[in-house]
């Protein structure tokens, strides 16, 4: 099993989870919320082959850390992949929309400057921007858009643009969700969990939940179980080799 967004270190008993997850799964990216937590996180957390850890700057949040952001430039140098990152025009967050999209080039613009990174960005009413931005730096490395939900013309858009799509089982939960999922490019999907955040009938979702993902997406793509389970684990080989090429 494999987890592309999962914020292991917010669990309750987050070592416990952290620990199993690293048992349990071939692999889990472990993505931060901002430059201060990834040092925290990394410091707290043993290393395991098997968990990226990468330094992030939410967008929810980057109005309140945006001190941080030289923090961050100098930790995607040493990192493989950077999350979380990106745009929230929802109307909680518009009001700090400048400060996100300054932070959100600077972050593409410098994986651009080291050659790229893979990003797992965040893009809720926000679509379009992140695409031009992304548009601006075209050598910034591999983008993939965690818990899509935009439009069908802006998936259409980001799937032209080469873009990954994470997909979790609370995405599956909602009409439109499945709506976006069925439409998906099959061989640029991979499994997400987003715990603790996510939850499905009150209950977190776990980061071993690949297995959830791919009975959701099986009906969707008319496939079976287990086709989908091997056309996920496989894309998500392939995004993991994309990492590791950096």
């Amino acid at each position: 099993m494999m987890d592309f967004h999962c914020h292991l270190d917010l669990y309750p008993g987050a070592r416990e989870v952290y620990r199993e997850a690293a048992q349990r799964n071939e692999f889990t990216w472990l993505v931060t919320t901002s430059p201060r937590a990834f040092a925290a996180t990394s410091r707290a957390l043993e290393a395991y082959p098997a968990v990226l850890i990468t330094p992030g700057l939410h967008p929810e949040i980057a109005h309140e850390r945006a001190s941080e952001l030289d923090l961050l430039l100098e930790q995607i140098a040493g990192a493989k992949g950077v999350g979380e990152v990106g745009l929230d025009g929802s109307p909680r967050f518009k009001p700090h929309y400048d400060v996100q999209r300054r932070i959100f080039r600077a972050v593409i613009a410098r994986c651009a400057e080291l050659g790229g990174r893979t990003l797992s960005i965040h893009s809720r009413r926000a679509v379009r921007d992140v695409l031009a931005d992304l548009e601006r730096y075209p050598n910034f490395g591999t983008a993939v858009l965690h818990w899509f939900s935009g439009s069908s013309a802006e998936l259409k858009a980001a799937a032209a643009r080469g873009c990954w799509f994470s997909v979790g089982p609370a995405m599956c939960a909602s009409a439109s969700g499945r709506a976006l999922a069925a439409a998906m490019p099959r061989d640029r999907v991979v499994p997400e969990s987003d715990g603790p955040f996510a939850k499905i009938e009150g209950k977190l979702v776990m980061p071993w939940s690949a297995r959830q993902t791919a009975e959701a997406l099986s009906p969707l793509w008319g496939l079976s179980r287990n086709a989908t389970i091997d056309t996920i684990t496989r894309n998500g080989r392939k995004l993991v080799r994309l990492i590791e090429k950096t």
